[in-house]
Parts: C-alpha cells; sequence; structure tokens
C-alpha cells in the first residue's frame, strides 16, 4: 500500500514548510513537470471537445458571493475577507460566481449556445488543521473547473458529454471509478430554499445517469442525502485509494440557481430574453487531490507520458558519458524528458536502482557506443537487448503520444 505523502517526499516531487503554513504544498521541479502534463493534457481534452479557457482572479468582493450565495451557504469554508479601503475582498471558494460574472459581460444569442468555458484555476478554502492532508486536503487548491451555458433542452447532452470526457481522462490515467453517487440535499439550512430548482435539477441528473455508459444503457449509481452543493444536486464520481478511503474527483452538476441570482439571459429565436442553464463539471478535479491518486495507484511509476523522467541513460564509464548526453540531446529533441546518470553517481548497480521508476534505461558501453546503440532496461524488469538509439526514441515517442500503458509492445 503506498502513501502519497511519503512517496512524495521521497521522490522529490512536493513538500510543505510550517512557515508557508499548513495546508499549502510547494511543487518540486520533478513534481511540477507531473504538474504540468496534467494540466495540458485536461486543457487539449477540453479543447477538442469545444471548451474555450478563460483566467479569473483568485480575490473578489464580498458582494459578489452574496450574490451568489456562499456568503450565505458557505461562509464557515471561506477564509475572513479583508479590507480593501471601503471595500472588503475574498479569496474565492470557487470559481463558478467568476465565470457567471463572465458570461454577464457579453450578450449572448442562442445561436452560440451551449458556450463552454473552463479554467484551472486557484481558489482557497478555510480548512480546519485536523483535517489536513498532504495533496488530498489542502487550503490552496487548484481546480479544473468549467462551466456550460445552454438552453433547458442542452443540459442533459451537454451533463452526458461531460460524464464520458471524465471516462476518457479516466482510462488514459489509469483511474478507476469505485461508483458514481447522486448527491442531494439533506437536512439543515445550508442549502437553497427553492424546492422547485431542486426538483429540475435532480430529474435532469437522473436522465443523464440513465442514459449515460456503453451504448446509452446508463451507469449504476447511489443517492446519497446530504452531499449537494448549496445551490443543486450533482454527480459525484467516486475514487478509492489502496487504504479504502473514499473521495469525490470528479464532478458533474445543474445549476438553476446562479443563473438567476446573476440575471444571466440569452436572446431566444423568438428575440426575448430566456435563462440559461449553467453545468458545472470538473475532469480531474482539483491537480493536487489527482496527483495524491495517481501517486497511490501507480507507486510513484507514473505513465510515460505523465513519468518526470521517461528516459535514463547510463554511461557504464566515463568514457561513454559525450555519447549519453548526445543521446539525451537527442530525445529532448523529440519532445521527452531524459535525462544522464554517469559513474559519478555510482556503481551503475546504483543507478539502475535509483532509476527504478523511471519506464525507460538506456545502457551505454564501448560498444554500443561505436555502434549507435543502447542496452535497453524497462521498469517492469525486461531487457529487450541492444536497439539502435533512434529506434528506442521512436518507441518511447509513440508511446508517450498515444498514453499506452504497454512499456515494449511485441512487433
Amino acid at each position: 500500500m503506498h502513501d502519497h505523502r511519503k512517496l512524495g517526499r521521497e521522490l522529490d516531487l512536493f513538500d510543505t514548510d510550517p512557515l508557508m503554513g499548513a495546508g499549502l504544498p510547494y511543487w518540486l521541479p520533478d513534481g511540477a513537470i507531473v504538474r504540468h502534463t496534467l494540466e495540458e493534457y485536461v486543457r487539449e481534452a477540453e479543447r477538442a471537445a469545444g471548451y474555450r479557457h478563460v483566467y479569473s482572479p483568485v480575490l473578489g468582493k464580498r458582494d459578489l458571493y452574496e450574490m451568489s450565495g456562499h456568503w450565505d451557504h458557505y461562509r464557515e469554508d471561506m477564509f475572513p475577507p479583508m479590507d480593501l479601503g471601503a471595500e472588503q475582498v475574498v479569496l474565492r471558494p470557487s470559481l463558478c460566481p467568476h465565470h457567471a460574472l463572465i458570461y454577464r459581460s457579453r450578450s449572448h444569442s442562442y445561436r452560440e449556445l451551449p458556450l463552454r468555458i473552463a479554467e484551472l484555476g486557484g481558489m482557497y478554502r478555510a480548512e480546519l488543521s485536523g483535517v489536513l492532508g498532504g495533496l488530498t486536503r489542502v487550503r490552496a487548491i487548484h481546480l479544473n473547473d468549467a462551466h456550460i451555458f445552454c438552453t433547458l433542452e442542452q443540459a442533459v447532452e451537454e451533463a452526458r458529454a461531460a460524464l464520458a470526457l471524465i471516462a476518457r481522462a479516466y482510462a488514459d490515467l489509469g483511474i478507476r471509478a469505485s461508483r458514481y453517487r447522486l448527491s442531494l440535499p439533506g437536512e439543515g439550512g445550508k442549502y437553497v430554499a427553492d424546492p422547485r430548482l431542486w426538483r429540475r435539477a435532480t430529474a435532469l441528473l437522473r436522465e443523464v445517469l440513465d442514459s449515460s455508459g456503453i451504448d446509452g444503457s446508463g451507469i449504476d449509481y447511489e443517492a446519497a442525502e446530504g452531499e449537494a452543493a448549496f445551490y443543486g444536486p450533482k454527480i459525484d464520481v467516486q475514487i478509492t485509494d489502496p487504504a479504502g478511503r473514499e473521495s469525490t474527483l470528479s464532478t458533474v452538476q445543474i445549476d438553476f440557481h446562479q443563473p438567476e441570482r446573476f440575471d444571466l439571459h440569452y436572446i431566444g429565436p423568438d428575440g426575448a430574453k430566456h435563462r440559461p442553464v449553467m453545468v458545472h463539471r470538473s475532469v480531474i478535479g482539483s491537480v493536487e487531490r489527482a496527483v495524491a491518486h495517481l501517486l497511490e495507484e501507480h507507486g510513484g511509476a507514473f505513465p510515460t507520458w505523465l513519468a518526470p523522467v521517461q528516459l535514463a541513460v547510463l554511461p557504464i564509464a566515463q568514457a561513454q558519458e559525450e555519447r549519453a548526453h548526445e543521446v539525451v540531446r537527442r530525445a529532448v529533441a523529440r519532445g521527452l524528458r531524459a535525462e544522464v546518470s554517469g559513474p559519478g553517481d555510482g556503481t551503475l548497480g546504483a543507478r539502475v536502482r535509483a532509476a527504478r521508476l523511471v519506464p525507460y534505461q538506456a545502457v551505454i558501453g564501448d560498444r554500443e557506443a561505436d555502434a549507435g546503440l543502447a542496452a535497453v532496461r524497462l521498469r517492469d524488469g525486461r531487457r529487450p537487448g541492444a536497439v539502435p538509439v533512434a529506434e528506442l526514441l521512436e518507441r518511447i515517442a509513440a508511446r508517450a503520444a498515444d498514453r499506452g500503458a504497454e512499456l515494449w509492445p511485441a512487433a
């Protein structure tokens, strides 16, 4: 069983410092590579699915969150307001109010809908120190968030497409969903009091779940009271870590509340104003929680496309170091991440062990250097033998491009 906190420090991926504060991790170079690669993957997938990306500030006036309902229903999880002259500003606990304002800033026709806007943005939640842990529960969160503004008739299809996008991402990342949950309101006053909107949103999400999955045959799910957002029900995609602890990674929500609070509208084919539906969705949730889960799922042995170092080049002796550096230069020119581990780093056996989580190792001795070859060792223990350097780099590039799990497929 792997603990991402222990692995993250052993592999120099991330750490914390008491002077920065609890729940505020920082990313070291190799961890930054994993994070950046994951972020770019999500942005590419979103662009292909018709999303357009925006940036919005991590601060907002208190008035904004009063309008959205966060101040009334979510205040205990927010950082205190900061006085700024005659105004008060707040570290945002969510991106959706900002995206509602971005939508509201321009007039929209029904011909523009669905309008899909996405952002990988920072948000802050005042988690108590007793619940903080590694990357899974933090105070500074970087969320892969998006909001789709659409007509009522488009809402089910947009939510269904969001679930399909989540499923494709999980397949590429090697993540398994443990179950799907329809999160409904529970007892208490933390929810917006509008039964009509709750019933409409819940009915649509049930339709989404019942018509998703393979061949539209539906997805098995469980309803859970008390797990909804304050403004509406949601579909939560649950994951389970190696210790059996369950958490939410991805979500899809249908929201009638915030379009009303922000007075959002579009011009319909009849020339009149109509209220859009706001579909919230997150493919991989927070980057922090996603990396924590991937670390534990793969034990630090990331898939080739996500690995901080994809190729370790190991010259046997100093005489082959220049050739090793040449191999690295060729790899980098192919867009690969490669490093030399030379004799100064220890014996060959010690260097092989140190690079045990790197997908590919290329050992270069006199024979390989003279012939333009590399003796290949794979992370899974196989040794395909000596191959031309160009062939090795081609194979690695192909595995990185197709995000395949197999390191050395049979010819």
